[in-house]
């Protein structure tokens, strides 16, 4: 079935925090009217949340079918597997300076040129792996800002266990966690081989404990966008349903 389809445009922003000129994939829905008031979606790996993901069709149906709140989508890709890893990684020596970007610059800028809400449940932010990393942690460190992130098998290390385990705002925040129950041999970018599960897992028994919104899910499969893409539609509704 056809659905009325949003619009997706480029714009760039100059991020001081990072030094560099930032792309932005913005999807607005098709019934988009600067009379209304948006929710933000923030996607790191913007372009495969796009291409891979398909995440603006699925946004157009459930739209359409009045299934979701009103939803601006801003990806966010990223140059080179390099320049991902510097940015998305715990040890990545980019990754504060992207996370202030995002909560500093970016939000401000996006308040700025659409009709947001402009409160932490009105923002949030979507990843997957070391893009789903990253949004964790960010909203961590700026949970008045980010009231909702999307986990699709993030890589989780000791230094990600180590924030969570300081967090003390499970009231401010709305956690989705997904992971497959074959992410156990995962290769990483930089070739080595990884168990996403059991640290996953671990992460999650904590995160049950601190109380707050948290919606955990195992899936069949493996670290891939196979998996990920189908789960879109259930993390959007879950987070965002009227």
């Amino acid at each position: 079935m056809e659905y009325p389809k949003g619009s997706i445009e480029e714009l760039n922003v100059f991020s001081y925090a990072l030094g560099e000129e930032m792309t932005l994939l913005v999807y607005t829905p098709a019934s988009f009217s600067p009379l209304n008031k948006y929710t933000l979606l923030i996607a790191q790996d913007g372009k495969d949340y796009f291409q891979l993901g398909r995440i603006g069709r699925v946004v157009d149906e459930l739209h359409a079918n009045k299934e979701i709140e009103n939803l601006i989508i801003v990806g966010i890709p990223y140059a080179s597997v390099e320049d991902r890893r510097r940015k998305y990684h715990p040890e990545g020596s980019q990754q504060e300076a992207y996370i202030r970007f995002l909560a500093h610059e970016l939000v401000p800028f996006l308040d700025k040129e659409y009709p947001t809400i402009q409160i932490g449940m009105g923002r949030a932010l979507i990843g997957d792996s070391l893009a789903a990393t990253v949004s964790f942690m960010a909203a961590l460190e700026y949970p008045n800002t980010f009231g909702h992130v999307i986990l699709q098998s993030p890589f989780v290390d000791e230094s990600v266990l180590q924030h969570a385990r300081k967090y003390n705002n499970a009231e401010l925040i709305n956690i989705y966690h997904t992971i497959g129950t074959e992410e156990t041999k995962v290769k990483t970018t930089d070739n080595r081989v990884k168990d996403f599960l059991t640290p996953n897992r671990e992460l999650s028994e904590f995160l049950q404990t601190k109380g707050g919104l948290y919606h955990y899910h195992e899936f069949e499969g493996g670290h891939f966008w196979t998996h990920w893409q189908p789960d879109i539609k259930s993390a959007l509704k879950k987070m965002f349903s009227k």
